[in-house]
Protein backbone atom coordinates (compact mmCIF):
# COMPACT_ATOMS: atom_id res chain seq x y z
CA UNK A 1 0.00 0.00 0.00
CA UNK A 2 1.33 3.36 -1.38
CA UNK A 3 1.35 6.33 1.64
CA UNK A 4 1.01 9.96 0.80
CA UNK A 5 2.83 12.76 2.95
CA UNK A 6 0.78 13.88 5.92
CA UNK A 7 -0.22 17.82 6.04
CA UNK A 8 -1.40 19.65 8.61
CA UNK A 9 -4.70 21.42 6.54
CA UNK A 10 -5.85 24.83 7.93
CA UNK A 11 -7.69 25.28 4.50
CA UNK A 12 -9.09 23.50 1.77
CA UNK A 13 -9.11 24.53 -2.17
CA UNK A 14 -12.27 23.59 -3.73
CA UNK A 15 -11.30 22.36 -7.93
CA UNK A 16 -14.88 23.64 -8.52
CA UNK A 17 -16.05 22.71 -12.43
CA UNK A 18 -12.16 22.07 -13.64
CA UNK A 19 -13.59 19.72 -15.58
CA UNK A 20 -14.32 22.45 -18.19
CA UNK A 21 -12.18 25.37 -17.47
CA UNK A 22 -12.97 27.02 -21.37
CA UNK A 23 -16.17 27.14 -20.20
CA UNK A 24 -16.12 28.97 -16.85
CA UNK A 25 -17.79 31.97 -18.29
CA UNK A 26 -20.91 30.26 -19.81
CA UNK A 27 -21.26 27.98 -16.88
CA UNK A 28 -20.75 30.93 -14.48
CA UNK A 29 -23.99 32.46 -16.79
CA UNK A 30 -26.19 29.78 -16.68
CA UNK A 31 -25.26 28.78 -13.05
CA UNK A 32 -26.50 32.38 -12.11
CA UNK A 33 -29.68 32.18 -13.61
CA UNK A 34 -30.63 28.90 -12.37
CA UNK A 35 -29.94 30.03 -9.26
CA UNK A 36 -31.64 33.50 -9.19
CA UNK A 37 -34.97 31.19 -10.38
CA UNK A 38 -34.92 28.81 -8.02
CA UNK A 39 -34.84 31.56 -5.19
CA UNK A 40 -37.40 33.81 -6.78
CA UNK A 41 -39.42 30.79 -7.10
CA UNK A 42 -39.29 29.26 -3.67
CA UNK A 43 -39.88 32.80 -2.21
CA UNK A 44 -42.73 33.15 -4.47
CA UNK A 45 -44.00 29.70 -3.26
CA UNK A 46 -43.37 31.17 0.38
CA UNK A 47 -44.90 34.16 0.25
CA UNK A 48 -48.29 32.27 -1.47
CA UNK A 49 -48.58 29.43 0.52
CA UNK A 50 -48.49 31.81 4.09
CA UNK A 51 -50.06 34.75 2.79
CA UNK A 52 -53.12 33.02 0.85
CA UNK A 53 -56.08 32.11 3.15
CA UNK A 54 -56.86 28.96 0.75
CA UNK A 55 -53.94 27.79 1.38
CA UNK A 56 -53.65 27.75 5.33
CA UNK A 57 -54.12 24.07 5.15
CA UNK A 58 -50.70 21.53 6.51
CA UNK A 59 -50.14 19.79 2.78
CA UNK A 60 -48.89 23.81 1.72
CA UNK A 61 -47.43 24.04 5.17
CA UNK A 62 -44.84 21.25 4.03
CA UNK A 63 -44.49 22.60 0.69
CA UNK A 64 -43.86 25.90 2.36
CA UNK A 65 -41.24 24.60 4.79
CA UNK A 66 -39.56 22.52 1.53
CA UNK A 67 -39.50 25.68 -0.82
CA UNK A 68 -37.45 27.21 2.10
CA UNK A 69 -35.35 23.99 2.47
CA UNK A 70 -34.43 24.58 -1.19
CA UNK A 71 -33.78 28.14 -0.96
CA UNK A 72 -30.98 27.00 1.96
CA UNK A 73 -30.19 24.07 0.13
CA UNK A 74 -28.85 26.04 -3.54
CA UNK A 75 -28.03 29.00 -1.18
CA UNK A 76 -25.09 26.79 0.73
CA UNK A 77 -23.18 25.96 -2.51
CA UNK A 78 -24.55 27.68 -5.59
CA UNK A 79 -22.98 31.61 -4.21
CA UNK A 80 -19.32 30.65 -3.01
CA UNK A 81 -19.29 28.57 -6.52
CA UNK A 82 -19.81 31.57 -8.19
CA UNK A 83 -17.68 34.01 -5.82
CA UNK A 84 -14.84 31.59 -6.58
CA UNK A 85 -15.21 31.51 -10.35
CA UNK A 86 -15.37 35.22 -10.25
CA UNK A 87 -12.13 35.65 -8.08
CA UNK A 88 -10.27 32.61 -8.98
CA UNK A 89 -9.73 32.81 -5.30
CA UNK A 90 -10.72 29.18 -4.68
CA UNK A 91 -9.92 28.27 -0.72
CA UNK A 92 -12.18 28.09 2.00
CA UNK A 93 -11.18 27.27 5.91
CA UNK A 94 -11.09 24.57 7.88
CA UNK A 95 -13.75 25.51 9.94
CA UNK A 96 -15.79 26.94 7.30
CA UNK A 97 -15.51 24.06 5.30
CA UNK A 98 -17.12 21.83 8.23
CA UNK A 99 -19.71 24.28 8.82
CA UNK A 100 -20.84 23.95 5.00
CA UNK A 101 -20.73 20.10 5.26
CA UNK A 102 -22.77 20.09 8.26
CA UNK A 103 -25.61 23.03 6.88
CA UNK A 104 -25.46 20.51 3.94
CA UNK A 105 -26.21 17.54 5.08
CA UNK A 106 -28.83 18.32 7.47
CA UNK A 107 -31.20 20.36 4.92
CA UNK A 108 -30.12 18.01 2.36
CA UNK A 109 -31.81 14.87 4.69
CA UNK A 110 -34.87 17.60 5.64
CA UNK A 111 -36.05 17.69 2.67
CA UNK A 112 -36.50 13.74 2.70
CA UNK A 113 -38.34 13.86 5.95
CA UNK A 114 -40.83 16.58 4.09
CA UNK A 115 -41.30 14.61 1.69
CA UNK A 116 -42.39 11.80 3.87
CA UNK A 117 -44.87 13.92 5.57
CA UNK A 118 -46.62 14.98 2.29
CA UNK A 119 -46.49 11.45 0.74
CA UNK A 120 -48.73 10.45 4.52
CA UNK A 121 -50.91 13.15 4.16
CA UNK A 122 -51.47 12.47 0.29
CA UNK A 123 -52.62 9.06 1.87
CA UNK A 124 -54.72 10.38 4.55
CA UNK A 125 -56.30 12.98 2.06
CA UNK A 126 -57.24 10.28 -0.57
CA UNK A 127 -57.84 7.20 1.41
CA UNK A 128 -59.00 8.22 4.63
CA UNK A 129 -60.61 11.71 3.84
CA UNK A 130 -63.13 11.77 6.34
CA UNK A 131 -60.78 11.52 9.39
CA UNK A 132 -58.36 13.96 7.84
CA UNK A 133 -59.21 17.31 9.81
CA UNK A 134 -58.90 14.66 13.05
CA UNK A 135 -55.09 13.33 12.05
CA UNK A 136 -53.82 16.11 9.98
CA UNK A 137 -53.21 19.60 11.63
CA UNK A 138 -50.69 22.64 10.90
CA UNK A 139 -50.11 21.83 14.78
CA UNK A 140 -48.67 18.24 14.33
CA UNK A 141 -46.90 19.07 10.77
CA UNK A 142 -45.00 21.66 12.77
CA UNK A 143 -44.03 19.20 15.45
CA UNK A 144 -42.66 16.50 12.89
CA UNK A 145 -41.02 19.06 11.50
CA UNK A 146 -39.33 20.60 14.51
CA UNK A 147 -38.75 16.78 16.08
CA UNK A 148 -37.22 16.42 12.01
CA UNK A 149 -34.89 19.06 12.34
CA UNK A 150 -33.51 17.76 15.79
CA UNK A 151 -32.79 14.27 14.35
CA UNK A 152 -31.14 15.28 11.45
CA UNK A 153 -29.07 18.03 12.96
CA UNK A 154 -28.14 15.68 15.03
CA UNK A 155 -27.22 13.31 12.29
CA UNK A 156 -25.49 15.74 10.51
CA UNK A 157 -22.32 16.75 13.86
CA UNK A 158 -21.62 13.54 13.80
CA UNK A 159 -20.49 13.79 10.60
CA UNK A 160 -19.10 17.21 11.28
CA UNK A 161 -17.47 15.56 14.15
CA UNK A 162 -15.74 12.55 12.50
CA UNK A 163 -14.44 13.93 9.23
CA UNK A 164 -12.15 16.72 11.25
CA UNK A 165 -10.62 13.59 13.12
CA UNK A 166 -9.50 12.01 9.98
CA UNK A 167 -5.92 12.82 8.48
CA UNK A 168 -5.70 14.62 5.58
CA UNK A 169 -2.91 14.28 2.68
CA UNK A 170 -3.70 17.12 0.87
CA UNK A 171 -6.05 20.16 0.98
CA UNK A 172 -7.34 19.82 -2.81
CA UNK A 173 -11.22 18.80 -2.99
CA UNK A 174 -12.52 17.75 -6.00
CA UNK A 175 -15.85 19.39 -5.90
CA UNK A 176 -16.98 22.71 -5.94
CA UNK A 177 -18.19 22.42 -1.62
CA UNK A 178 -17.17 20.81 1.08
CA UNK A 179 -19.01 17.44 0.61
CA UNK A 180 -18.37 13.98 2.84
CA UNK A 181 -17.25 11.84 -0.10
CA UNK A 182 -14.17 14.22 -1.74
CA UNK A 183 -13.51 15.35 1.85
CA UNK A 184 -12.89 11.66 2.99
CA UNK A 185 -10.88 10.73 -0.74
CA UNK A 186 -8.71 12.81 1.16
CA UNK A 187 -8.11 11.06 4.38
CA UNK A 188 -4.10 9.41 4.16
CA UNK A 189 -5.59 6.32 4.36
CA UNK A 190 -8.95 4.05 4.20
CA UNK A 191 -11.53 5.36 6.38
CA UNK A 192 -13.35 1.79 6.71
CA UNK A 193 -15.29 3.17 10.01
CA UNK A 194 -16.07 6.23 8.86
CA UNK A 195 -17.46 4.66 5.51
CA UNK A 196 -19.06 1.99 7.13
CA UNK A 197 -21.11 5.00 9.20
CA UNK A 198 -21.75 7.01 6.31
CA UNK A 199 -23.45 3.88 5.10
CA UNK A 200 -25.23 2.93 7.56
CA UNK A 201 -26.54 6.38 8.52
CA UNK A 202 -27.32 6.87 4.82
CA UNK A 203 -29.42 4.32 4.56
CA UNK A 204 -31.09 4.81 7.94
CA UNK A 205 -31.02 9.08 7.43
CA UNK A 206 -31.67 8.78 3.17
CA UNK A 207 -32.71 5.78 1.87
CA UNK A 208 -35.10 4.88 5.28
CA UNK A 209 -38.03 8.05 3.94
CA UNK A 210 -37.24 7.12 0.44
CA UNK A 211 -39.14 3.44 1.46
CA UNK A 212 -41.62 5.16 4.13
CA UNK A 213 -42.70 7.28 0.12
CA UNK A 214 -43.05 3.95 -1.28
CA UNK A 215 -44.88 2.58 1.32
CA UNK A 216 -47.38 5.74 1.14
CA UNK A 217 -47.90 5.26 -2.37
CA UNK A 218 -48.10 1.70 -1.98
CA UNK A 219 -51.30 1.65 0.32
CA UNK A 220 -52.78 4.25 -2.23
CA UNK A 221 -52.51 2.22 -5.25
CA UNK A 222 -54.11 -0.44 -3.23
CA UNK A 223 -56.73 1.73 -1.80
CA UNK A 224 -57.56 2.88 -5.48
CA UNK A 225 -57.43 -0.70 -7.06
CA UNK A 226 -60.04 -1.67 -3.88
CA UNK A 227 -62.71 1.37 -4.34
CA UNK A 228 -63.05 0.58 -8.89
CA UNK A 229 -63.78 4.57 -9.28
CA UNK A 230 -62.11 6.37 -12.02
CA UNK A 231 -63.03 10.08 -10.34
CA UNK A 232 -60.50 8.89 -7.29
CA UNK A 233 -58.09 7.43 -9.44
CA UNK A 234 -58.30 11.45 -11.32
CA UNK A 235 -58.10 12.88 -7.85
CA UNK A 236 -54.90 10.94 -6.87
CA UNK A 237 -53.48 11.77 -9.97
CA UNK A 238 -53.75 15.17 -9.81
CA UNK A 239 -52.66 15.41 -5.84
CA UNK A 240 -49.37 12.79 -6.05
CA UNK A 241 -48.10 13.36 -9.38
CA UNK A 242 -46.13 16.53 -8.81
CA UNK A 243 -45.01 14.77 -5.70
CA UNK A 244 -43.63 12.11 -6.81
CA UNK A 245 -42.14 13.94 -9.78
CA UNK A 246 -39.90 15.54 -7.15
CA UNK A 247 -39.01 12.48 -5.18
CA UNK A 248 -37.82 10.96 -8.05
CA UNK A 249 -35.63 14.21 -8.69
CA UNK A 250 -34.47 14.01 -5.63
CA UNK A 251 -33.46 10.73 -4.70
CA UNK A 252 -32.12 9.89 -8.14
CA UNK A 253 -29.68 12.44 -7.40
CA UNK A 254 -28.80 11.51 -3.97
CA UNK A 255 -28.54 7.65 -4.69
CA UNK A 256 -25.99 8.54 -6.95
CA UNK A 257 -24.11 10.47 -5.44
CA UNK A 258 -23.98 8.97 -2.07
CA UNK A 259 -25.32 5.11 -1.76
CA UNK A 260 -22.37 3.38 -3.87
CA UNK A 261 -19.13 1.56 -2.55
CA UNK A 262 -15.77 4.15 -2.45
CA UNK A 263 -14.19 2.03 -5.73
CA UNK A 264 -17.16 2.96 -7.86
CA UNK A 265 -17.10 6.58 -6.73
CA UNK A 266 -16.05 9.36 -10.25
CA UNK A 267 -16.07 12.55 -8.67
CA UNK A 268 -16.28 14.13 -11.73
CA UNK A 269 -19.46 12.86 -12.61
CA UNK A 270 -20.34 13.19 -9.13
CA UNK A 271 -19.72 17.18 -9.81
CA UNK A 272 -22.51 17.03 -12.54
CA UNK A 273 -25.18 14.99 -10.42
CA UNK A 274 -24.17 17.98 -7.86
CA UNK A 275 -25.04 20.61 -9.73
CA UNK A 276 -28.52 19.06 -10.98
CA UNK A 277 -29.03 17.87 -6.83
CA UNK A 278 -27.90 21.84 -5.83
CA UNK A 279 -29.12 23.93 -8.80
CA UNK A 280 -31.73 22.19 -11.39
CA UNK A 281 -33.64 20.42 -8.56
CA UNK A 282 -34.51 23.66 -6.68
CA UNK A 283 -35.01 25.49 -9.42
CA UNK A 284 -37.73 22.75 -10.99
CA UNK A 285 -39.65 22.03 -8.04
CA UNK A 286 -41.72 25.22 -7.70
CA UNK A 287 -42.65 25.23 -11.08
CA UNK A 288 -43.20 21.67 -10.78
CA UNK A 289 -45.98 22.63 -8.14
CA UNK A 290 -47.20 25.74 -9.44
CA UNK A 291 -47.63 24.52 -13.25
CA UNK A 292 -49.07 21.28 -12.13
CA UNK A 293 -51.60 22.71 -9.02
CA UNK A 294 -54.72 24.41 -9.75
CA UNK A 295 -54.73 25.84 -6.16
CA UNK A 296 -51.51 27.14 -6.42
CA UNK A 297 -52.23 28.80 -9.70
CA UNK A 298 -55.38 29.95 -8.49
CA UNK A 299 -53.53 31.86 -5.08
CA UNK A 300 -50.64 32.90 -7.54
CA UNK A 301 -53.46 34.69 -9.23
CA UNK A 302 -55.39 36.35 -6.70
CA UNK A 303 -51.85 37.71 -5.42
CA UNK A 304 -51.10 39.42 -9.02
CA UNK A 305 -54.49 40.54 -9.58
CA UNK A 306 -53.95 42.07 -5.41
CA UNK A 307 -50.86 43.70 -6.70
CA UNK A 308 -52.15 45.15 -9.89
CA UNK A 309 -54.83 46.86 -7.63
CA UNK A 310 -52.43 48.02 -5.43
CA UNK A 311 -50.37 49.49 -7.91
CA UNK A 312 -53.46 51.14 -9.85
CA UNK A 313 -54.39 52.60 -7.18
CA UNK A 314 -51.37 54.28 -5.88
CA UNK A 315 -51.09 55.65 -9.39
CA UNK A 316 -54.37 56.68 -9.01
CA UNK A 317 -53.66 58.54 -5.65
CA UNK A 318 -50.66 60.21 -6.81
CA UNK A 319 -52.55 61.59 -9.88
CA UNK A 320 -55.14 63.36 -7.78
CA UNK A 321 -52.58 64.78 -5.64
CA UNK A 322 -51.13 66.14 -8.64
Amino acid sequence: MTTRNRTEVTEFVLLGLSIWPEMQPFIFGIVLIMYLVAVMGNSLLVIVALSDPKLQTPMYFLLSHLSFIDIFLTSITVPQMLAHMLSGNRTISFNCCMIQLFFFMAVGSMEGHLLVAMAHNHYVAICDILRYSASISCLLCLCITLTSWVVISLNSLLFSVLVPLSTFCGNQVTHFFCDITPLLKLSCTRPVVNEMLIFTEGVAVVVSPFFFILGSYTRIGIAIAHMHSVAVLRKALSTCSSHILVVLLLYGSVIRMYLRPSSSYDLDQDRQVAIFYTVVTPMLNPLIYSLRNQEVKGALQRLFRKFCISGNFQLGSQAKSK
